[in-house]
């Protein structure tokens, strides 16, 4: 039996793809302010601009390549059983050849009905203003955007608390959902944190490796082979 190995990955894995992040660009995401492209304020009152800068964002996806993280975690299902939960809306864990992936905040190469989320449809090209899904909603973005609930959470919540060891990758432990997750692993976890920058933090059991993803992931392969 393969120890069950959970990763929670943010915006810093991506960002070493090409992909800008928000919080590395003081507060503004591609010049946009937030409330401007990513909420459903934003949806109702300008839809065309919210599908632009999100078929922007596609663009930008369908073109990056997957990092060393990617494929470096991506390459731990030989020796672990790994689930990775992404706060990413890209597919650059996919295309790394990670098979057990869970989507917090949505996929950008998805598109829903506005009324019924569970119609949910492929789309690698732009989306089009006033489309409609098969029950006759508007098509938006399959993107949970700010101020609505994250209901994958139900899912990541116990896929954490039975992990066997619980690593955090391109994420801080002080931004959420990661540091709500975190406090639902086991207290013998366990449990490593990489990122370019970490804040001081009291959770047990904890190993920080201090690196950009491409980096780190490679030395916390090594670290993870002591535990088998």
């Amino acid at each position: 039996m393969k120890q069950k190995l959970v990763v929670l990955t943010g915006a810093g894995i991506s960002a070493e793809s090409g992909l800008r992040t928000f919080r590395d660009s003081d507060g503004l995401w591609e010049g946009y302010e937030v409330t401007e492209v990513a909420t459903p304020r934003a949806w109702r009152k300008n839809p065309q601009l919210v599908l632009d800068f999100y078929n922007q964002r596609r663009r930008d996806v369908i073109k990056a390549e997957p990092n060393a993280g990617h494929i470096g975690l991506a390459e731990l299902e030989e020796h672990f059983d790994v689930h990775i939960i992404t706060q990413n809306i890209d597919d650059l864990h996919e295309r790394a050849g990670s098979t057990k992936i869970l989507h917090l905040h949505g996929e950008i190469l998805k598109m829903r009905s506005e009324t019924d989320e569970t119609l949910i449809y492929p789309i690698r090209e732009n989306m089009q203003p006033g489309a409609l899904a098969e029950d006759g909603g508007v098509l938006r973005p399959h993107i949970v955007w700010f101020e609505e609930p994250v209901p994958m959470i139900e899912q990541a919540v116990p896929l954490v608390h039975s992990a066997d060891i619980f690593v955090v990758v391109g994420t801080s432990l002080v931004v959420y959902p990661a540091a709500g997750l975190v406090d639902f692993t086991r207290h013998d976890v366990p449990k490593f944190i990489v990122d370019k920058k970490i804040p001081s933090t009291h959770i047990s059991n904890l190993t920080a490796i201090e690196q950009p993803a491409s980096v780190g992931v490679k030395l916390l392969k090594e670290k993870l082979m002591e535990l088998i």
